[in-house]
């Protein structure tokens, strides 16, 4: 047996499991080794469980009772790849919308932020495509998103030093600068 087969117990054609034995072998690190054993298995199955996540179902609404309300939903945190350096980064989004006919379910906005967080990813495209799902979901074009994310490829690489990254989408009645917009970034951004 060499470094790059899959110990036993191990399927053999599992070419994640090989790719993390072989990673592990490129940085000076012995695959065999107490420790590292059982890390190329643990690399494939996160992989796995990351790229195929499920976020279920994100249609449930409910009627409104009221009318005129913005609804904001915060501190929603996610974690994603930066599709340039396959580093992580976390991401904390606030979603507001006014309801159209129906209000959705709470949890469906955590959900639809889940699903889109879970690929390879750029926190521009996260935050577009969050506000695109929440619109075509809630029934409203009067979506914002904002999310505040501190990238890994900038932290530990690079220029090596924390900071946070501010991306926002205002559609509908939160484009244009006034009421609904501070609304939303009150309660989204700290001091807004």
């Amino acid at each position: 047996m060499t470094l790059t087969d899959p110990p036993q117990g191990y399927p053999a054609t599992d070419p994640l499991v090989t790719l993390a034995r072989q990673l592990l072998i490129e940085i000076g690190e012995d695959p065999d080794r107490s420790g590292l054993q059982e890390t190329p298995e643990r690399f494939a199955r996160w992989w796995r469980d990351f790229s195929t996540y499920q976020a279920g179902r994100v249609e449930t609404h409910f009627p409104l009772s009221t009318d005129g309300q913005t609804v904001v939903v915060s501190d929603i945190k996610v974690w994603s790849l930066c599709e340039h350096h396959l580093l992580p980064f976390s991401c904390t989004l606030s979603i507001g919308y006014k309801p159209g006919s129906h209000v959705l379910g709470l949890s469906k906005f955590a959900r639809i932020a889940h699903r889109h967080a879970h690929r390879l990813q750029i926190q521009e495209r996260l935050v577009r495509d969050i506000a695109e799902e929440i619109s075509k979901v809630a029934g409203t074009d009067d979506v914002a998103v904002i999310g505040r994310g501190e990238h890994l490829c900038m932290s530990m690489r690079g220029i090596r030093t924390s900071a946070l990254m501010t991306t926002s989408v205002f559609e509908g009645v939160f484009r244009d600068y006034g009421p609904a917009r501070d609304e939303v970034i009150k309660f989204a951004l700290p001091n807004g």
